[in-house]
């Protein structure tokens, strides 16, 4: 069954709502050990210039040579987003001066990339979900880096990244508010490191996107569209769009106009400012690369790689959900990430013939461990607590052996101690006692000692929650909670 379609958020302005209207550009840099069109490293952070080749630094005669890898990841990326996969496309020249590009343009592709039409499903909070229209993903080199900061009157380059290769993937202008972009960001690069495309290391500048933000009434046409630049957090994209749209709004509801501009994020300010007019497609002319043949590969070269696909966030959703009884929530936390994904499936392995006990293990991997992870700042490859020895925590708990206060008290001793969570709960003694004959006497002294609440349980039987809390607690939390209940029962005639 389908969730139901997202409302969006309107904006309230001095003359009614309006509605916002963004695409996104996102850059995301292909994991290959070498660029786009030369040998050179795509290691980061070598010393500056140090992953250079001639064909990077454009020296005369030095042509550029097609990365397969850097294709097939591109064609894997496509299929990941259930996109027309073009088996011709064409390498064109984008011309532009920039002192950090040698050749003075860049190898991109325009009327025919290598990736056409997809899509992408996005859930959002209340279960409601919708889908956003790739128009495109195309190969593209990328620049280098100006460096400002290292004098006083000059700027240095480092061309390491020049030449690096960048899929660009073009959304269709479906996204209508900032939860939306911030949930498309966030689902296309678990996609990405899910086919371990691109690392998706917003940090690096490894994944980046372009934000066309412009606003409208309700369903009236386009209003004329504004470019943040180079946002590589997806908190502030959510930030530079809510301020960029009721920027617009203010500005044409005082009778203004929205001059078609690129404009970049201060983080510091929460404002978006001017940095240049908006170039057309047309300012770049365009042609295609005289060095380079048309990009051409077979259907079989596509069904190759579509057949070893891994298993992508919504396909592993679905299998939690119907395989292991969780609930759509829980299911995409733990597919969110491919690790978290995979250290649950890891604690499940160790349940053997308790793989029933599913949704037991979600709730140990989400609440106990992720919980304790944030609160810690750590992510999951650096937690204290492996999965193996959280599988052993909750089929400790599944057998009935321990308790889930005691599980609790164990996990915490795993964190800090480490150690075989089996051989802790016999050394120190932290079996729960299922033994009625041990539990009956506990529960026998406090029944005598509190008449006046026997009273009450017996008129409202939903009360016995206050004496098993008692048993457990006189026990120290090792009392089985069901024989307490069943002997509690039997003993107040409920």
């Amino acid at each position: 069954m389908n969730a139901p379609a997202a409302p969006h958020k309107l904006i309230k302005g001095a003359t009614g709502d309006w509605e916002v209207v963004i695409g996104m550009e996102v850059h995301a840099q292909v994991t290959s050990n070498s660029k786009l069109f030369s040998g050179a490293s795509t290691e980061f952070g070598g010393e500056p210039n140090s992953h250079v080749s001639l064909v990077d630094a454009a020296m005369p005669g030095m042509l550029p040579v097609i990365n397969e890898e850097c294709v097939r990841q591109a064609v894997r990326t496509g299929l990941g987003l259930n996109a027309k996969i073009n088996l011709r496309s064409v390498f064109d020249r984008k011309n532009y001066f920039y002192p950090d590009s040698p050749q003075g343009y860049q190898i991109s592709q325009y009327q025919s990339p290598i990736v056409g039409e997809g899509e992408v499903e996005l859930e959002l909070t209340g279960g409601r979900s919708v889908t956003v229209g790739i128009e495109r993903l195309h190969l593209e080199q990328d620049a280098g880096k100006l460096l400002h900061d290292q004098s006083p009157t000059l700027s240095y380059v480092d061309l390491n990244r020049c030449g690096v290769a960048l899929m660009e993937i073009v959304s269709k202008p479906d996204i209508r508010d900032a939860e939306q972009a911030k949930a498309y960001v966030t689902k296309l690069r678990s996609i990405l490191r899910y086919l371990g495309t691109c690392d998706g290391d917003m940090e690096k500048g490894n994944l980046r996107a372009d934000v066309n933000v412009s606003v409208r009434k309700p369903g009236g046409p386009l209003g004329t569209r504004c470019e943040i630049k180079n946002m590589n957090s997806v908190n502030f994209i959510g930030q530079a769009i809510e301020y960029e749209a009721r920027r617009q709004i203010e500005i044409i509801e005082d009778g203004g106009t929205i001059d078609q501009e690129t404009r970049l994020f201060d983080p510091n300010k929460g404002e978006t400012r001017s940095m240049r007019s908006k170039e057309e497609a047309h300012d770049y002319r365009y042609f295609p690369d005289p060095d380079l043949l048309p990009l051409e590969f077979s259907q079989a070269f596509v069904d190759d790689l579509k057949a070893h696909l891994p298993e992508l966030p919504d396909q592993k959703k679905s299998r939690f959900i119907t395989g292991y009884g969780l609930s759509p929530y829980d299911a995409s936390v733990l597919v969110a990430e491919r690790e978290s994904a995979d250290f649950y499936e890891t604690v499940l392995s160790g349940l053997g013939d308790r793989m029933r006990d599913g949704k037991l293990a979600a709730n140990w991997v989400i609440n106990e461990l992720f919980g304790r992870l944030n609160k810690e700042s750590r992510d999951i490859a650096a937690s204290p607590v492996s999965a193996e020895q959280l599988s052993a925590i909750v089929d400790l708990i599944g057998e009935g052996t321990i308790s889930g206060k005691i599980a609790k008290d164990l996990f915490e001793i795993v964190w800090q101690e480490g150690g075989d969570p089996r051989a802790l709960v016999e050394a120190r003694g932290m079996k729960q006692v299922t033994d009625l004959g041990a539990i009956e006497k506990v529960v026998d002294d406090i029944i005598a000692a509190n008449p006046d609440k026997v009273t009450q349980a017996k008129a409202k039987p939903q009360l016995i929650g206050w004496f098993v809390g008692q048993v457990m607690k006189s026990s120290g939390g090792k009392a089985n909670p069901q024989a307490v209940n069943d002997l509690l029962k039997s003993k107040l005639g409920i």
